[in-house]
């Protein structure tokens, strides 16, 4: 069996990469031949060592898509038992065996561009596409509405046997790209809530803030700002570092901060929010008690019991300072969130994928 896999974001190592190389992953464990439409082998390394993930034995096809004549494209792919394509908010020609076309971001268009163009597209989908499928009932929400389709969830995948807590000290953590895109991670907030806390008389406590960036550290503006901003207090920033260390402080962690999508109204722009949080699942298997912000994916992955969600600086600030001087408390909701993680574990997506895929 053979599938081709299409992610036009490869290079940007985010959330959506890691859930698209997942799913070679998953294929090249039951034995199919995966091949990635992609040009650049040194991204490939790239993401098998931010992710962890063993998709060596997977193939380039060595041109991006753009790179083939339309009829090149038509006669690569109808090669193919499975293509698996992430949208950039288009619905491509898809002519494999089998197809499925999968939405990270919740695309939203006016009301007339759907009336005028998704009227038709809608009748061919169904010859075109088997199954659209989203990574969280957030992005289906939308997904649905715009596309006129009935997609299926398929939480991303997290590796939550992998984050076994270790002696837990006091650490809050923040992961996130450092960069200023339509869904910035925000860390400015995290920085300003934080030194505020240590003005109200918070000691013996770090921020660690661990992300990627695509330009080089020193050009980076976005995070020059942020490092200026934390200058002279316990703040610290770990850039493009490694699965290890990255998992090395999820186990250490005792707090877990999320505020993407601060400031943002959710309904007029979805794309700007955490569409799932990948990272925050990967803090509550090390045992890490998530506090997040109250928008997009986030509501599904922390429920009651399991941590706590916050819309205002000041929500941030008050269940921050709760865990922090309630050590039942925290060591209950450490507990609670071990547990609900398990849920996105990296095997039981494999298990949904493989129910789809042969279906």
């Amino acid at each position: 069996m053979r599938a081709l896999i299409y992610d036009p974001y490869l290079d940007t190592l985010g959330g959506g990469e890691r859930y698209c190389l997942t799913v070679a992953e998953c294929l090249l464990k039951n034995n199919w031949q995966v091949d990635l439409f992609w040009k650049q082998k040194k991204d490939l390394e790239k993401a098998i060592k931010r992710f962890n993930l063993a998709i060596e034995s997977a193939n380039l096809i060595g041109k991006k898509p753009e790179e083939l004549s339309f009829w090149q494209r038509i006669k690569l792919q109808r090669r193919y038992d499975l293509i698996f394509w992430l949208s950039d908010g288009s619905l491509p020609l898809l002519l494999g065996k089998q197809n499925i076309l999968h939405f990270q971001i919740p695309f939203t268009q006016n009301i007339l561009f759907q009336q005028l163009l998704y009227q038709f597209i809608n009748k061919l989908k169904q010859r075109l596409v088997d199954l659209v499928v989203c990574n969280s009932y957030f992005t289906k929400k939308y997904i649905d509405r715009t596309y006129g389709v009935n997609s299926v969830v398929l939480y991303p995948p997290v590796d939550v046997e992998k984050f076994p807590p270790k002696r837990k000290e006091n650490i809050i953590l923040a992961v996130g790209r450092f960069e200023e895109t339509m869904q910035a991670k925000r860390q400015d907030v995290l920085i300003q809530t934080f030194i505020k806390m240590i003005n109200q008389g918070l000691r013996d406590w770090r921020l660690v803030l661990i992300g990627g960036s695509l330009q080089s550290p020193e050009k980076n503006q976005y995070l020059r700002e942020l490092k200026q901003m934390a200058e002279d207090y316990p703040i610290e920033f770990l850039v493009n570092a490694s699965f290890e260390v990255l998992k090395d402080y999820y186990q250490r962690a005792k707090i877990f901060w999320h505020a993407a999508g601060f400031g943002v109204d959710e309904e007029k722009e979805p794309h700007r929010v955490e569409h799932f949080g990948i990272t925050t699942v990967e803090a509550m298997a090390a045992g890490c008690v998530p506090v997040v912000i109250d928008k997009g994916g986030l509501r599904e992955i922390v429920r009651r019991g399991v941590g706590k969600r916050w819309q205002t600086k000041t929500e941030l600030i008050k269940f921050t300072w709760d865990l922090i001087q309630n050590s039942d408390q925290w060591d209950n909701y450490h507990h609670q969130a071990q547990e609900r993680a398990k849920m996105f574990s990296k095997k039981n997506f494999c298990q949904q994928l493989n129910r789809l895929v042969s279906s």
